[in-house]
């Protein structure tokens, strides 16, 4: 198997507003139109004293205020007004440095910068009281700031942390490049779960490994109105257009009885590696005869010889779940080759050319069944294991992501490394992590 492989880089990009996406920054007080394209917007001012910045849209008002020591929300919807403070978190531990207000999906979230870093100090989930995922609603989107405010910037929600690494590929699962860089697809952690992250684009260099925010991904489905923030995806490149599967946790926000998790694909001659596009789905299909599966997620396409084979994930429950292939000679007719029903904490699957030989890569979590925890295994196209990667287990889930750089493989992965404080909770998650061997 490969490797042995050894850390050498480990990234967090930590942008509240995407650099790349800024679109209003002023030295003081005012307002500003912010429109977006989905509901991922947000707002930074530092400050020294009390401060507020409001999201608007029609008659909404989103509104994140700090002052007396404390931060609190300020909603206005439907025609009423509500106030919400976290009691456990709402105090600040030192002096506000700056203020923001993020909006991920349905999630409204203030966060102060305390002793140089963001903590998240209140937040509220908007889905009983204004339509945030309607485009309109997004399209109206403005800004105020006002109170002791400086250096304010707004526009595209960035990331709290980056997850679920894909590299883009050709259909025949070459990795595309531009020039010498490595493009990939990665969940942006939110201030929340899976609900309030979504999905980017990204370039790294090998001189230095620094990743570049390239593009954000938006996507419709077919059977509920709005745009959803849906991720754990990837890119392909077929011929003239590209294909994106994508995962559907977009408005998965727990696990209850009701609850699922699918796999839809876009198709679009849009240039996708640059800006912000919002793209039309429809349902990928993917076999799970014979199992009991209440979800499907981490689609991975490739094309070898002239049929389609997709690896992903089925779940029994949630969450219990394990890796599954999947093959057929288009997109809309596969067939299960087979799913590793020993396993009960493994993701990331993956298919992937080492010399002659294909073979489908996965990542062992450490709640798995004994012998096997915490490792990448290695199958052949008929997922019978053949053995695993001799490499490091960084923590949560990191997905085996490779690629040949001149004469040595590269790996990208993430770990479970948090950002924003407690309140955030799980899914502010992770660290870009590089190997090689």
């Amino acid at each position: 198997m490969l490797g042995p492989f050894e850390i050498v880089a480990r990234r967090r990009p930590v942008n509240l507003v995407a650099p790349a996406f800024t679109t209003a920054t002023a030295d003081g007080p005012g307002s500003w139109d912010l429109p977006q394209p989905a509901p991922y917007a947000a707002a930074t001012a530092s400050t020294s004293g009390e401060a507020t910045l409001t999201l608007t849209s029609g008659q909404a008002e989103l509104a994140v205020r700090v002052h007396d020591g404390v931060l609190d929300l300020q909603v206005t919807a439907g025609g009423l007004t509500s106030e919400h403070r976290s009691r456990r978190f709402g105090r600040l531990e030192a002096p506000a440095e700056a203020l923001a207000v993020t909006l991920t999906g349905t999630h409204l979230t203030g966060l102060v910068r305390e002793r140089g870093r963001w903590r998240a100090r209140a937040r509220y989930d908007l889905r009983e009281r204004v339509d945030t995922r309607d485009e309109d609603f997004c399209r109206a989107l403005g800004l105020q700031a006002t109170g002791e405010v400086a250096d304010v910037r707004a526009g595209a929600f960035g990331q709290l942390g980056l997850r679920d690494v894909r590299l883009v590929t050709d259909a025949d699962g070459t990795p595309v490049r531009d020039d010498t860089r490595l493009l990939f697809t990665a969940t942006h952690a939110g201030p929340g779960f899976f609900d309030a992250a979504h999905t980017g684009v990204w370039a790294i260099d090998p001189d230095g490994w620094r990743p570049e925010h390239r593009a954000d991904l938006y996507f419709r489905r077919a059977d509920l109105p709005g745009v959803y923030g849906d991720n754990a995806t990837h890119l392909v490149r077929d011929g003239g257009r590209w294909l994106v599967a994508t995962s559907t946790w977009g408005d998965f926000d727990r696990p209850h009885k009701k609850a699922s998790v699918a796999v839809t694909l876009a198709e679009s001659d849009a240039d996708l590696l640059r800006g912000r596009h919002v793209l039309d789905t429809r349902p990928l299909p993917l076999p799970t005869d014979g199992l009991t599966s209440v979800g499907t997620w981490d689609p991975h396409l490739v094309r070898i010889e002239d049929r389609w084979h997709v690896g992903f994930v089925t779940a029994s429950k949630f969450f219990k779940f394990r890796p599954a292939l999947a093959v057929g000679d288009d997109l809309d007719h596969l067939v299960l080759v087979a799913a590793d029903a020993r396993r009960t904490a493994t993701e990331g699957t993956t298919v992937l050319r080492i010399g002659d030989d294909w073979r489908v890569l996965a990542s062992d979590g450490r709640q798995g069944p004994r012998g096997s925890r915490a490792q990448f295994p290695v199958f052949d196209l008929g997922l019978r294991e053949l053995g695993r990667l001799d490499a490091p287990y960084p923590t949560n889930l990191p997905w085996p992501t490779l690629a040949r750089v001149d004469d040595r493989w590269v790996m990208l992965t993430f770990n479970g490394a948090k950002v924003g404080g407690d309140l955030v909770g799980y899914g502010s998650h992770g660290d870009l992590v590089v190997m090689t061997s």
